[in-house]
């Protein structure tokens, strides 16, 4: 998705992994001893985090979205997301951009808590435009970077991500996730999708099951009682994931 011939066909020497929430970074940058990038070279306007170091030949570049100064959260949502991914483009060099994370995942479709999937395809499910020449638009569907060899060497599942800005969903959301053929649902991917696709950059998204989206329980309960497992098992599955990808080209993954 969005490569050249010649970045396809050339092997990946640096990796931008953007995360969103701080406790799904921490296990995985404490994991990697990836250290804190100062001087940054992101926007001082901006409250993301750059972590830097390398694998083997690999350099490795995690941004996390950071805190909200005015609230005191974690900036999530597709405008952070957005946000801090053309930036961390601009200010640093990549071959490949993984976005990690945590989300939804859906009963109908397989999946259950701790399962991680690597993205197929990435699509909108909140922006509503019933405009003709804007409903494509809404949706805003982008291929991943095809990764078959990647989820068969670390056993994972392959799905389509959806995103919208709300940890629950309405009726009419799950009815657009389900048109949309949704595996797992969450808060950035989309958009982290869209500014690669602009930038060129190959992406693909690797997410771990906090919660089942049709299932019985309460989202926000489900999720804050499996966060802490799902960010180990992020740091599990990661570091794999990039010993897999070293040397090779993107066509091989």
């Amino acid at each position: 998705m969005g490569a050249s011939d010649s970045k396809e066909q050339t092997p990946i020497q640096e990796i931008l992994i953007i995360i969103a929430m701080e406790a799904e970074a921490m296990p995985f940058i404490e994991h990697l001893k990836l250290e804190k990038a100062e001087p940054t070279k992101l926007p001082a306007q901006l409250p993301c985090t750059a972590y830097a170091g390398k694998v083997g030949d690999l350099k490795i570049t995690v941004v996390t979205n950071g805190k909200d100064r005015t609230h005191g959260v974690d900036s999530v949502g597709t405008v952070s997301a957005a946000i801090t991914a053309f930036a961390a483009v601009q200010a640093y060099k990549a071959d490949l951009i993984i976005n990690a994370g945590t989300a939804g995942g859906f009963k109908a479709m397989g999946a259950n808590i701790g399962d991680v999937y690597i993205s197929t395809e990435l699509k909108n499910h909140d922006r509503r435009i019933p405009i003709p020449d804007f409903v494509t638009f809404a949706t805003g569907a982008i291929k991943a970077v095809p990764t078959p060899n990647l989820a068969i060497a670390l056993g994972l599942k392959q799905g389509v991500v959806t995103t919208g800005n709300s940890l629950d969903c309405t009726e009419k959301d799950a009815e657009i996730m389900k048109a949309n053929g949704a595996h797992v649902k969450d808060m950035e991917g989309a958009a982290l999708a869209y500014v690669a696709d602009l930038c060129k950059i190959p992406f693909f998204s690797i997410k771990s099951v906090t919660d089942i989206v049709d299932g019985d329980r309460t989202t926000s309960e489900e999720f804050l009682e499996n966060l802490a497992a799902a960010a180990k098992s992020l740091q599990s599955t990661l570091p794999k994931a990039i010993e897999f990808i070293a040397g090779k080209t993107v066509e091989q993954l």
